[in-house]
């Protein structure tokens, strides 16, 4: 059919410009109406100004351009562009579709670069540097709450979807109930400063303190609350530095929700809305609140049934049928399920939404007149207009959350800290009961003048058996490590996401956008013979989606290939209307559109080449060839989409095959290449055919085992057979969101931890579902809110380089955890013993500025340069331990070396003059200060924070021994067992040499822990101890699950007994499918 005829003799050709009117740079045509045309006196046209969506019509009298022959519709009926007059470009809003099309096309390369979020919300003056307390991003929530919780006055909800709510309105519902968002209670910061001296261990050292006031020890308490505030200041100031900097990229994914406001559509922040707003819910966003669906976004006109419908109660009378139905009419009624339906429902469905993580339904949900949208459920089918019906606060998932407030999810980490925590308090008990057991022998007083006794030595095992910056350090180590992320574009939602994305051993990654890059173009198609590509091009543009402002990649591209064919916009241009859009589903595999042109009907389908053919009544030789042709192009790599149409009741006629084709990302194969060493295999699952998957495998080098997803779950593969395709398998063909769910459980099943990608509504559970779920660039809001990690950039390696940097700041807190376990061990094992053996120990005074020290020189552990572990990362708690204990214990043995040589007469390593409480406080300070250098691996250089730090307090400790200080009158001697021959000097000094051969002693120390260290991680039953089995393998349980999997219940009523009866009958097999 050659659309491009219909044009009559002496209608302007389409390049005559002089006839036509010039052309707006928007695409769109403006016309010279001459007054003295041709006139029809008396007669009263309709004019389509083309308001978006409402194909608004207004009565126009008089003087209306006389209808052009072969133009569609009545006469009298025309669009009018524009007038003689040069205007600005009228807006997108005020185009009708197809207008609104051809202006996308024509400015689709402009509008690419553009800022989508610019305006979106006005900048707030930031903080300054100083003002640490204050939010970047805090707003006041002012308003009290409602007398009636949750609900507005009914005149609220009669808001009008042509002019929607008013400025002024809004204001002052939201003066009433807040922001539109679910967030924590207002965070006091007096509590969350008092936060940082709450938990176990903090619980310790505030006992510490308290004992320290008994002692009448003001020095020791003093230090004491002095680290416990350093910590809870640096954990604060940290935490609020990395929460700014995540928050601040955090706008750039915040749902945003379309709505009408003084009686125009925009775009707004979805946390702006108020009860009363007129919302547009389409396909891909996510709902942005309770809302009560109204009418069809196309059928304007049924707003009006809808307020009568709402006049008279129908919809509350709907859901109480629906509610307080008696099951047992509900059985009576079965065989009218229809009618029983029809009672509560109004209309045809107008969208279908996911309300899986709420109702555990898999499938989606239409949607009705009348029916509540639930806030934060997904819409993954129509086009409709809604009306919020309270905040998120009051919403039913803001009531179900507030319900569980203050259970926070803090995971593995939080376990894991609190076993090292509850380990290390066990311990310092049994350190404390074996000093007392020691003093009993040695006569000591529970509390007597001086510093032996007793609780004195408590004091000194409770200070330094707890480490007071374990929590703070790794907390922040994660905050920090977030804020890194950020930068590089990707948002952590949760702390914890980072650790899981250190371990994940399995990446399941999409092709399109991912592998790919996302740039899909058309090739040349195949068309059928006899028909024209012009007109197929313009059939495929019909049935794609229209909604510029979400347009799918296939949709895009397919519209935007249009700038090849003029000849095909023309056609567009003849006033097509979409009566009924069907966007793509897994089970018919196409798209349709309903339109028609003048007094023609026309429907028009494109999608997987199979789907397509089949709609047409051709012959097995058609059938055949297209299949081939599918192939080839296949082989080649493109993929392939069938075109057809059907005109008023005539046969379906098939059009030809589109071919597309997305290049891999130059860096993809590489990036493949890094992940595999650092044993994270990446499986590429995609919904292209398996000829195509397999070609884009071979072009990144990923391998061919690639096979078809239907045939893998339907197939009759089972048990431990299916699990070990899973797992050998390099990708998956003829992907569906529930293939994804299903691959990623079978790999969790074999112990593996899973990471998997997804930019859709349908992949949000399996997102759920992944130990990681990472949203890609693009996606979804739906798909962002169900992802622990969300990609603010395109491709794969942005991926693995996530994976690297989550890995770096494991190792960071790993060797901090190692580090401060084996300083614990060290003076437990030196101080205990030494009480024991020579009822001595060092003054509780110098006790408390090495665990200041040792605090104070690891701040900068969150800043330190790491080295990425060659494979995923656990905590090996094992492993940890056992190396703990060793570095302690050789840190314990260099202590008792150089206290041991001050027996001497000559005093050993003293040269000239010396105070033994300094000398061994000098050695102890230097030893665990630079045995974070050994924890952290010597495969990188430490950062210049940390030996800043570490050097500062090495000196001060330097500075304490060198002149005395807190050594204790008489240079700090205790009455030890055997006396000690060496002479303390009067006043507590210590010569400079005695200091230099301590710092070289120390060395000493630090170099053959450093070679036992590298010693014990080379050997390989210790370098995996604590390492979990990630390939376990039960075939017993695995096989007895396939077997289940495999069955199915079936109910029907008994006609006899009117009880239900429930069978346990096998699946069928589902129906293989090539293409």
């Amino acid at each position: 059919m050659d659309f491009l005829s219909q044009r009559q003799q002496g209608e302007p050709a389409p390049d005559d410009v002089e006839a036509q009117g010039a052309r707006h740079s928007n695409g769109a045509y403006y016309q010279i109406e001459e007054q003295g045309g041709s006139q029809n006196p008396g007669h009263t046209g309709q004019h389509v100004t083309g308001n978006a969506g409402n194909n608004t019509v207004e009565q126009v009298s008089e003087s209306t351009t006389e209808q052009t022959p072969g133009q569609p519709g009545a006469a009298g009926e025309h669009i009018k562009f524009g007038d003689y007059r040069m205007k600005e470009p009228p807006k997108s809003s005020e185009l009708n579709e197809y207008e609104a099309l051809d202006r996308f096309i024509t400015n689709f390369d402009a509008e690419r670069r553009a800022s989508l979020a610019s305006g979106m919300s006005k900048q707030r003056k930031p903080p300054k540097w100083w003002q640490f307390w204050k939010s970047s991003d805090s707003e006041s929530d002012g308003g009290a709450e409602p007398a009636d919780i949750g609900k507005p006055p009914d005149s609220w909800l009669e808001t009008d979807i042509r002019t929607g709510l008013t400025s002024a309105q809004v204001e002052e519902r939201r003066r009433r109930f807040g922001w539109n968002e679910l967030t924590a209670e207002k965070e006091n910061m007096f509590a969350k400063v008092l936060s940082y001296f709450q938990g176990p261990i903090l619980y310790v050292m505030e006992i510490a303190a308290l004992l320290a006031v008994g002692l009448g020890d003001w020095i020791d308490f003093g230090v004491i609350i002095g680290i416990l505030c350093l910590n809870a200041f640096v954990g604060f100031y940290q935490e609020k530095q990395a929460a700014d900097v995540v928050a601040s990229l955090k706008g750039d994914i915040a749902m945003k929700a379309h709505v009408v406001r003084d009686g125009e559509e925009k775009q707004i922040l979805a946390r702006e809305l108020v009860p009363g707003d007129i919302i547009i819910i389409q396909e891909g966003q996510t709902v942005p609140g309770d809302a009560q669906l109204i009418c069809d976004y196309n059928r304007p006109q049924d707003f009006e049934q809808f307020k009568a419908l709402r006049d008279e109660d129908k919809f509350a009378e709907a859901e109480e049928t629906k509610n307080n139905k008696e099951p047992k009419a509900k059985d009576q009624e079965k065989d009218n399920e229809d009618d029983y339906e029809e009672s509560i429902h109004y209309g045809e469905p107008l969208v279908a939404c996911d309300q899986s993580a709420i109702t555990g339904e898999s499938l989606a949900v239409d949607k009705y007149m009348g029916d509540v949208l639930y806030y934060t459920t997904g819409c993954k089918r129509g086009k409709a207009y809604a009306i919020m019906t309270t905040s998120a606060k009051y919403s039913f998932v803001g009531r179900t959350a507030s319900l569980v407030q203050g259970a926070k999810d803090q995971g593995h980490f939080k376990a894991v800290m609190d076993s090292i925590g509850t380990s290390l308090l066990v311990l310092v008990m049994f350190w404390i009961l074996v000093a007392w057991i020691g003093g009993f022998f040695h006569h000591l007083r529970i509390a007597e003048p001086g510093v032996q006794n007793l609780l004195h030595y408590t004091l000194v095992l409770l200070i330094i058996g707890v480490p007071v910056g374990l929590p703070v350090v790794t907390t922040t180590t994660l905050a920090v490590g977030a804020a890194y992320l950020a930068k590089q574009k990707a948002i952590v939602q949760k702390l914890t996401a980072i650790e899981s994305l250190a371990g994940v051993n399995v990446l399941c990654s999409d092709k399109t956008g991912t592998l790919t890059a996302n740039k899909l173009s058309i090739r040349e198609p195949f068309v059928a013979e006899g028909q024209d590509v012009n007109w197929m091009m313009a059939v495929a543009a019909l049935a794609s989606s229209h909604n510029i402002s979400s347009l799918d990649p296939i949709d895009k591209v397919t519209i935007t290939t249009l700038k090849r064919y003029p000849k095909a916009r023309e056609i567009l241009r003849q006033g097509w209307v979409t009566d009924k859009f069907t966007p793509f589903d897994p089970v018919s595999k196409r798209i349709t559109a309903e339109c028609h042109l003048g007094n023609d009907k026309y429907i028009c389908a494109k999608g997987a080449p199979r789907a397509i053919v089949n709609l047409a009544n051709v012959s097995d030789e058609v059938r055949n060839m297209y299949n081939q042709k599918a192939r080839e192009f296949a082989l080649r790599g493109f993929r392939s989409l069938g075109v057809a149409y059907k005109k008023n009741d005539e046969p379906w006629v098939l059009l030809g095959l589109l071919s597309m084709f997305d290049p891999p990302r130059e860096d993809t194969a590489q990036t493949i290449i890094e992940a595999a060493h650092l044993g994270v295999p990446v499986k590429m699952l995609t919904g292209d055919a398996i000829a195509i998957a397999k070609e884009t495998c071979k072009m990144l080098g990923l391998g061919t085992k690639v096979y078809n997803s239907e045939k893998l779950i339907h197939s009759g593969l089972t048990g431990t057979v299916q699990h070990d395709l899973v797992q050998r398998a390099d990708g998956f063909a003829e992907v569906f969101p529930e293939h994804k769910y299903q691959v990623v459980e079978m790999l969790q099943q074999r112990g593996s931890l899973t990471a998997m990608t997804g930019d859709g509504v349908n992949d949000a559970p399996s997102l759920k579902k992944a130990d990681c779920g990472i949203a890609v660039e693009g996606s979804s809001e739906a798909a962002q809110a169900a992802a622990d990690i969300v990609f603010l950039a395109p491709g794969l390696s942005t991926i693995i380089l996530s994976i690297k940097t989550s890995r770096q700041i494991f190792q960071r807190m790993k060797a901090y955890v190692q580090y401060r376990i084996a300083l614990c061990l060290h003076l437990e094992i030196y101080l205990t013993t030494s009480m024991v053996i020579l009822n001595e120990t060092i003054r509780p005074d110098l006790i408390v500025f090495i665990a200041l020290f040792a605090d104070l020189a690891t701040v900068a552990v969150a800043y330190d340069n790491a080295h990425v572990e060659p494979r995923p990362v656990e905590w090996q708690l094992k492993k940890i331990w056992v190396i703990s204990v060793i570095l302690g214990s050789l840190l314990a043995a260099g202590t008792w070396i150089i206290r041991a040589t001050m027996f001497l007469r000559n005093g050993g390593v003293v040269q000239r003059f010396g105070s033994i409480q300094e000398v061994l406080f000098l050695e102890v300070a230097l030893t665990e200060n630079w045995l974070i250098f050994v924890t952290r691996g010597g495969q990188t250089w430490p950062s210049w924070q940390l030996v800043g730090a570490i050097l500062g307090v090495d000196a001060l400790a330097t500075i304490f021994c060198l002149f005395g200080w807190l050594s204790g009158s008489g240079g700090g001697v205790m009455q030890t067992t055997p006396p000690t021959q060496f002479q303390n000097s009067a006043n507590g000094w210590t010569d400079i040499v005695t200091v230099v051969i301590i710092w070289a002693y120390s060395i000493g120390v630090l170099i053959f822990i450093a070679i036992v260290y590298l010693a014990l991680n080379s050997f390989s039953w210790i370098n995996n101890l604590g390492r979990k089995d990630r390939n376990k393998k039960d075939t017993q349980i695995e096989n007895i699950i396939g077997h289940i999997n495999k069955l199915a219940i079936e109910h029907e009523p008994d006609p006899k007994t009117g009880h239900d009866k429930f069978y346990i009958v096998e699946k069928t097999a589902a129906d293989d499918d090539d293409i």
